[in-house]
């Protein structure tokens, strides 16, 4: 995650490390599909995190393609080195400590990339057109600019766990207080207009599961986890009281144990093209 010195609401602990590496894992398949990098293709991934994605883009690529990733947290890139090595995998990719409200390109970079790319980033930012048109200023004519991110109101569990959805709702609203979005995603077309890029291509790709998946205790895992790195931020809001945060959480435990649950949830993905 880069972006000025907002802060990023889950911090960078090793138990959010360790949660993010898992996530990436999760999601990476999903997106290179969606992405489809080309042989030869020079791609530009803006608060890259710990470069796992960026590095399985580079190897797509190929030799003679090239991926720059972007983050702003040097502990998430060395980390991230960490990952890379301990799988056995070559560092592929360019990972530059940077911001993405000031991308570390050299003068020849802007505007020769095929490719870029930022997830997860936009929600936890203070200006995300501004970024959006960076990006679009970095690839070249008729290059591609790829958004995914979230939107908080797409979250849905089944049978409902009302006392936890408060809890939920009240994370939404400590994002509103940092300045941020937390329904980003649906915004992502505007974004890529606003920024001079017309939009091609919209989609879904699913991030839930049901109780007896393969990825479910993961999933739902991953959702708890979150909400109780960000109990301060949450708490702040007053939307809730810490007795009623406490009783979410129960409600959630209790309910993933139903073996008639479902998570249904979805990340945002917009692509457009950068105008001639």
């Amino acid at each position: 995650m880069t972006g000025s010195r907002e802060e990023y609401i889950h911090g960078t602990t090793r138990e959010e490390q360790t949660r993010l590496a898992q996530l990436n894992r999760l999601l990476n398949q999903q997106s290179i599909a969606r992405l489809s990098p080309r042989p030869s293709e020079h791609i530009l991934d803006v608060g890259c995190g710990f470069g796992l994605f960026a590095h399985e883009l580079a190897a797509a690529v190929g030799p003679s393609g090239r991926v720059v990733g972007i983050e702003r947290e040097l502990a998430q890139i060395e980390e991230g080195n960490r990952l890379v090595r301990e799988a056995g995998l070559a560092i592929r990719a360019d990972i530059r400590q940077g911001d993405a409200y000031d991308f570390p390109l050299h003068a020849e970079e802007w505007g020769s990339f095929d490719v870029a790319h930022a997830r997860f980033l936009l929600e936890h930012l203070a200006r995300p057109a501004e970024v959006v048109a960076a990006m679009v200023r970095a690839v070249k004519p008729g290059g591609r600019v790829i958004l995914e991110d979230d939107d908080h109101e797409a979250l849905v569990l089944h049978p409902p766990v009302p006392e936890f959805e408060a809890v939920w709702r009240a994370y939404a609203r400590a994002y509103e207080e940092g300045g941020r979005d937390p329904r980003i995603g649906r915004k992502l077309v505007s974004l890529l207009v606003s920024a001079g890029a017309s939009p091609a291509r919209s989609d879904w790709p699913f991030f839930g599961a049901c109780a007896g998946a393969d990825t479910f205790d993961f999933i739902v895992t991953n959702c708890r986890t979150i909400i109780l790195g960000a109990r301060d931020a949450i708490l702040a809001t007053r939307a809730v009281t810490p007795g009623e945060f406490d009783a979410g959480i129960a409600s959630y435990d209790a309910w993933r144990k139903r073996t008639d649950a479902s998570y249904w949830y979805c990340t945002f993905w917009a692509e457009g093209v950068r105008r001639a």
